[in-house]
């Protein structure tokens, strides 16, 4: 008795040091405002176990290893101190006072934390562990019993009427736990009644949590000899709509066995929810940070040596170079918890070699934080089934797209989906969400309802294209725009905003280039081919890419000029022609994400006006692909010249861009002088 007084003590100091009381108050006054008997009121506390083990030790034990028994002692507490403050002018028992206790976080021990990727796994003790977990599915959310009042059948037990038999949710009891025939009166034995009347009801959802590794089976990594398993959680009253689908969270909960026979499964209730922020590493690998110093003599060499010198492996340097800038540019953009709409590079590589496009594209997801390879047969974005624990309610499965999130979805061929696939991505990437209809008489519900999900990941697609039959031209006056897109509409290219040309070299068989790079490979494997690439590794490119995306970056004055005046300036030139559609407000956020991208790339925390220079050709080069004229003289190869090995080669660069600079800035001036005024309304 002595124990549990001293236990009761110390949870009044918790309480009234963590506002636990105030809160206490505030619930009842706002109960006592409905005027209303209730057969339970509820009060849920968040406990932080360490200062709880600061203050009494044994409670802080107490609420990590026997949870049952702390909210009994809580509860305990709760009605003593509703009583004593009269906080309810009518009278309440104990057993109407219904407490939940949710601790924050967990020690940093391993005894505290549940692996995913364990299997077996539920046979452990019945108390708070924290774990993390990706969402993979969620139902919608359904009602279920907190509590309910039974009344004795037999009219002169003292238990026909009051609140004598009070039951109350339990972590991992199901519905039939708590509301169900059968039970008898603990005086006279008789059967007890429920009181329909006064049941109070509260939300549930259930999510499918798994272990983030276990999207290495869809991804470009080896799937490992582990068996990955997902685990039900269930969120209750106001953690509903806490989690979405393709995040990660970290919980703690209370793993407890459901038993509906002749089944017993594992299921999580949760506690708390907190969602996973990456962490970006502070420093890059040596070899890019003496670059870096190397080429600060201008704007834009840092960014064409990394994309020279990518995925040295798959091609040879100098080849494909503007789609791998236009790659680095679009992993430098996947930052998880990126709600701009803008930031979003989506990348259309246009090739008559989508073999080799595809390994690139396929190496080049490994370094994205989360890379998904969508097979077309699968779903790209979401699937429907019913629920498997009796709620009756819809289960809404993640897609590849919503897997991905915060990170890239590689598509493969375009050629390769059916209309109807390639309608709804067109649509999905001009509206960035994805509208699922769920028939109600299939689901159990009233009438049908649409629900949306945002769609947070980079697309990379590749087609096939070939060049123009119309008109023939040789390979040395060959200018933007001379490519047929083959079987993928202009409306879907324009959708993906980044739409790039992979051509060999000027002068040289298609083919030469990579097949000296393959025979090389052949003869010499495991030599480096290239040794001025080679020492840029793998891991150089993911720390260089991971530390560029915590880079946070500001417009400067002139870059927002030139972009929107650029973009004015264009419209006011197609206006009068065909492609007078085809600078939109899509096309000024696609600028505004590439400028802030190439910053980032060249670790800069101002986009630069060269910035911009860059999203403005880029920007034009898919404009004239996709509707074939531009309105500024841009020579072939004008990003990249198919050769930076040497000094020479980059100053000549420099030299190009630089006279596409002013040329942008006289076509600015001259048909969009205002443009310095110019805001984009969002």
């Amino acid at each position: 008795m002595e124990a549990h007084l001293s236990l009761k003590e110390s949870i009044i100091i918790y309480l009234d040091r963590s506002g636990g009381l105030r809160k206490l108050i505030e619930t009842c006054n706002s109960l006592k405002e409905s005027q209303q008997v209730e057969a339970v009121y509820r009060f849920n506390f968040d406990v932080n176990p360490t200062d709880l083990l600061e203050l009494d030790a044994r409670l802080g034990d107490c609420v990590l290893h026997d949870p049952l028994k702390a909210t009994s002692l809580f509860q305990s507490v709760c009605y003593l101190s509703i009583k004593a403050l009269s906080l309810f002018e009518h009278t309440v028992t104990e057993n109407q006072v219904y407490v939940v206790l949710k601790p924050t976080h967990m020690p940093p021990f391993p005894q505290y934390f549940l692996d995913l990727s364990e299997f077996p796994r539920g046979y452990g003790p019945m108390r708070p562990l924290a774990m993390e977990g990706l969402v993979i599915a969620m139902t919608r959310v359904t009602k279920y019993t907190q509590g309910a009042r039974f009344l004795c059948t037999e009219e002169k037990c003292p238990c026909s009427r009051g609140f004598h038999h009070i039951r109350v949710h339990a972590p991992g009891a199901t519905e039939s736990a708590t509301v169900r025939s059968g039970f008898i009166c603990f005086l006279c034995s008789s059967p007890l009644k429920e009181d329909v009347k006064s049941r109070v009801l509260g939300d549930k959802q259930l999510i499918e949590l798994v272990h983030v590794k276990a999207l290495d089976v869809l991804g470009i990594h080896d799937p490992s000899s582990l068996r990955y398993q997902s685990v039900t959680l269930f969120l209750r009253d106001e953690l509903c709509n806490s989690m979405k689908i393709g995040q990660v969270y970290q919980v703690v909960g209370i793993p407890a066995h459901v038993h509906q026979w002749p089944n017993i499964t594992c299921s999580i209730e949760a506690s708390s929810v907190q969602i996973v922020i990456p962490e970006y590493p502070c420093k890059i690998s040596c070899n890019f940070h003496a670059l870096h110093a190397a080429s600060s003599c201008s704007p834009w060499r840092f960014s064409a040596i990394v994309a020279n010198s990518f995925g040295s492996g798959i091609v040879p340097p100098g080849l494909y170079n503007t789609l791998k800038l236009a790659m680095l540019l679009s992993l430098v953009q996947t930052e998880g918890q990126n709600t701009d709409a803008h930031n979003h590079l989506d990348v259309l590589a246009l090739s008559s070699d989508t073999l080799v496009i595809d390994r690139l594209m396929t190496y080049s997801l490994s370094l994205a934080g989360r890379g998904i390879r969508h097979p077309v047969t699968g779903e790209l974005f979401a699937s429907l089934s019913r629920d498997e624990h009796g709620t009756g309610t819809v289960n809404i499965h993640a897609g590849s797209a919503m897997l991905a999130t915060g990170g890239v979805c590689l598509l493969g061929d375009l050629t390769c989906y059916k209309k109807d696939r390639i309608d709804t991505l067109q649509s999905v990437l001009e509206s960035r969400a994805v509208s699922v209809f769920i028939p109600g008489k299939k689901y159990g519900e009233d009438a049908d309802q649409h629900l949306s999900f945002p769609i947070k990941c980079n697309f990379w697609a590749l087609a096939g294209a070939e060049a123009s039959s119309k008109k023939l031209v040789r390979p040395e006056s060959v200018v933007l725009g001379s490519m047929e897109m083959g079987l993928i509409p202009p409306q879907v290219a324009e959708a993906f905003g980044l739409v790039i040309q992979c051509r060999e070299p000027i002068g040289q068989h298609p083919l030469l280039p990579m097949t000296v790079h393959t025979l090389r490979q052949a003869i010499s494997p495991g030599e480096p081919l290239y040794p001025a690439c080679m020492q840029f590794t793998t891991q150089d490119y993911k720390e260089l890419l991971a530390y560029a995306q915590g880079l946070k970056v500001d417009m400067t004055p002139e870059a927002e000029k030139m972009i929107h005046g650029y973009y004015m300036a264009s419209r006011r030139v197609r206006s009068d022609s065909a492609q007078g559609s085809a600078v939109s407000v899509t096309s000024i956020k696609l600028m505004i994400g590439i400028a802030q991208a190439h910053a980032k790339l060249n670790l800069r925390t101002q986009v630069l006006e060269e910035d911009a220079v860059i999203a403005v050709l880029l920007c034009e080069n898919a404009i004239t692909l996709i509707h074939g004229a531009s309105v500024l003289v841009i020579p072939p190869d004008a990003l990249f010249p198919f050769d930076l090995r040497d000094l020479d080669s980059l100053c000549r660069r420099d030299q190009i861009l630089e006279e596409l600079h002013q040329q942008i800035l006289h076509f600015v001036y001259t048909y969009a002088p205002g443009a310095a005024t110019y805001i984009m309304e969002e």
